[in-house]
């Protein structure tokens, strides 16, 4: 499909979801688009970031002749010399998001293979040494990196630089190796992360085949209905950052194996209901693929009737204890333990691979698990139920990191837990 966007409108829409984000500062960051006659769409010098507007965005001719009220950013010489030496790329995206900066002051790059999905957006990170903002020099130290293949390069006390061959790519590639870089910060804070090997990556590559595929028909309004809630949530999701654009599986069951679910490679910050692939007795509908988990979302569906909403996502902080051996304790406050029972833990190729096994470990008594190395899985009776799950899963994950600042953490005991489940979890007569 043909991108129709104008360069300025891009650069307007990715800086304020940057901003938004606090994936950078005020007055820090600039974003670019080589267009296809060689013009170079740049963000301004001294604009506030905050408040862009698309008549602020500047478009540097061939000849270095400038169109626009504000002079280019100032570091302009490194996206210039990026493009002379990349003909591929054509966006770059640069920002000081926290966690990457992080990295950078520290010398070091973000090990991509936490995920599969940073492995394969994101590849090998580069590193250039130190150089002044604004500086010819910065710009060939970066331009060298680039120049090696890699697409992300981390800047020695500066930040990141990271190039698409559209712009979607390159802030796809940006929002998900600073997800990778916050995930292995708050790893770190409950022990060894682990790490994904070749063989892994590659097993979890190998998908299920491609589904057949009905005609598309005029959808009733219990269908349109699901479609628009599961929208509002995955949208809501990503303002939660609960999710980025590139992750997260959110399904809503239509009949006994019969589901919508979100789209292979849909950004997940605008998703539509048209965005959503509908899937009936393991075919898929004609229209957007379906998300890679459908298998898994299938397998469980069969298998517990009762569940009518599935969410695979990927929150920071839960997140960070799917990468490490440490369990996550869910005897903290009593919300946690009633919304989240004891949270399993899944092997990451089992998911992809044998989707029956996961489904029958998941149970609707027992209905939160985090995956190894993905993120979490959650289930629920109602959308809103496994939204309200996915959210306290976050919110205790969060509250246990933090807490090892402080002191061990003073878990409720087994009679504690029994009258839990005495109140509220089992069935009453």
């Amino acid at each position: 499909m043909r991108d129709l966007t104008h360069p300025a409108d891009h650069l307007v829409q990715a800086m304020e979801r940057i901003y938004r984000y606090r994936m950078t500062t005020t007055s820090g960051g600039n974003l670019s688009i080589r267009d296809a006659n060689g013009d170079i769409w740049i963000t301004p010098a001294r604009v506030d970031k905050g408040s862009l507007r698309r008549e602020d965005i500047v478009c540097v001719k061939p000849d270095g002749s400038t169109v626009g009220r504000h002079p280019a950013s100032s570091e302009f010489p490194f996206h210039r010399r990026i493009y002379e030496l990349r003909p591929d790329l054509q966006a770059i995206v640069h920002a000081h998001p926290v966690a990457l900066v992080a990295f950078s002051i520290c010398g070091e790059a973000p090990n991509t293979r936490l995920f599969t999905k940073s492995r394969a957006i994101c590849g090998d990170v580069g590193f250039a040494p130190y150089a002044l903002p604004g500086s010819e020099k910065l710009g060939a130290n970066i331009a060298a990196v680039f120049a090696t293949g890699v697409d992300s390069v981390m800047l020695e006390n500066h930040g990141v630089v990271v190039g698409g061959v559209d712009f979607r790519h390159a802030f796809e590639r940006f929002e998900t190796l600073e997800f990778t870089a916050k995930t292995i910060i708050k790893a770190l804070a409950l022990g060894p992360v682990r790490y994904l090997g070749d063989a892994t990556i590659a097993a979890a590559h190998t998908r299920a085949a491609e589904l057949p595929t009905f005609p598309a028909e005029a959808a009733g309004s219990a269908e349109r209905e699901a479609r628009a809630q599961l929208c509002a949530f995955v949208r809501r999701g990503y303002q939660q950052r609960l999710l980025i654009s590139t992750e997260g599986s959110f399904s809503a069951r239509l009949g006994p194996d019969d589901f919508v679910i979100t789209g292979h490679t849909v950004d997940r910050a605008t998703i539509n209901p048209a965005d959503l692939a509908r899937v009936r007795a393991g075919a898929a509908e004609a229209g957007p693929a379906p998300s890679h988990a459908h298998p898994l979302h299938r397998a469980i569906y069969r298998r517990h009737p009762e569940i009518t909403a599935i969410i695979n996502a990927t929150p920071v902080n839960a997140t960070a204890f799917a990468v490490s051996d440490t369990p996550l304790d869910t005897r903290t406050i009593p919300e946690s333990y009633i919304f989240l029972r004891d949270v399993a833990r899944l092997p990451l190729l089992e998911t992809y691979l044998e989707p029956e096994k996961i489904a029958a470990r998941m149970t609707p008594e027992f209905p939160v698990a985090l995956i190894e190395n993905d993120g979490a899985l959650v289930l629920g009776r109602t959308l809103l139920d496994a939204f309200d799950r996915l959210e306290v899963l976050e919110t205790t994950a969060e509250a246990v990191i933090n807490s090892r600042a402080l002191g061990p953490v003073r878990t409720m005991n087994d009679e504690v837990i029994d009258e839990l489940v005495a109140a509220f979890l089992t069935p009453k007569a």
